[in-house]
């Protein structure tokens, strides 16, 4: 399963990651057609049709796009694997938004009060405060068994956002370098351990030892005569 389907079942919807948008103007019809192709990911016709109606819209302004940018790599700081940016989380959001509709209000209403406390508190828009700024505004969110009651709604807010950074971040290429996944692997088992066969007064078979129980001939298939004896 790749990271398009398994959206599907994360968010409980039909996923895709959205286009980068750097500014609140649409883009054209060539480079929409010329983007599709990295939606393509086994979809039946009615799904593809539903997904590029999806892509063809923005939900978030550019103002918006770039708080949740800002907020999610104070979520996720950037490392050596990558950041926000090149995992796409912004453009997960943005679909998600525009697929599950009821997150739009949350969503929007979060990113603007949050705007709204920052220009009270600071005189400056959220994006432009420093870090310790910044911080003294969402540490009071960010944990909500520890919020007061005039805050719940902003907690609620930015609860919903993390799980969505996170989200975004751990099932793309990026977030699954980050998390060192290396998908399935096959087990090498070099045999019983020798304080335990001798436990047991067992032994191996030198020849069965030699062709079963030597990594580099795993591969290999045993083949036996017609009284059952080993060959090769």
């Amino acid at each position: 399963m790749n990271r398009r389907d398994s959206l599907k079942y994360l968010a409980s919807g039909t996923l895709a990651t959205g286009f980068l948008f750097s500014s609140c103007e649409w883009m054209s019809k060539d480079a929409v057609v010329k983007s599709l192709w990295k939606y393509k990911y086994g979809r039946t016709p009615e799904e593809i049709i539903h997904d590029n109606n999806l892509l063809s819209q923005q939900f978030f302004d550019a103002e918006e796009i770039n708080l949740i940018e800002d907020l999610g790599n104070i979520i996720i700081p950037p490392n050596s694997n990558g950041n926000i940016k090149e995992a796409e989380v912004v453009d997960f959001i943005e679909f998600i938004a525009k697929e599950l509709i009821e997150l739009q209000q949350p969503l929007r209403f979060g990113l603007s009060e949050l705007n709204k406390r920052s220009i009270n508190d600071f005189q400056k828009n959220f994006i432009d405060l420093n870090f310790d700024e910044k911080q003294k505004l969402l540490d009071p969110i960010a944990y909500p068994e520890e919020v007061s009651e005039v805050l719940i709604d902003q907690a609620n807010f930015f609860s919903l956002l993390r799980d969505l950074v996170v989200t975004g971040y751990f099932t793309s290429e990026v977030g699954i370098n980050d998390l060192g996944y290396v998908g399935n692997q096959p087990n090498v088992w070099d045999g019983v351990p020798k304080e335990i066969l001798l436990k047991h007064n067992l032994e191996y078979d030198p020849e069965w030892e030699s062709k079963f129980l030597n990594i580099e001939k795993r591969n290999d298939i045993a083949k036996w005569d017609e009284k059952g004896n080993l060959i090769s």
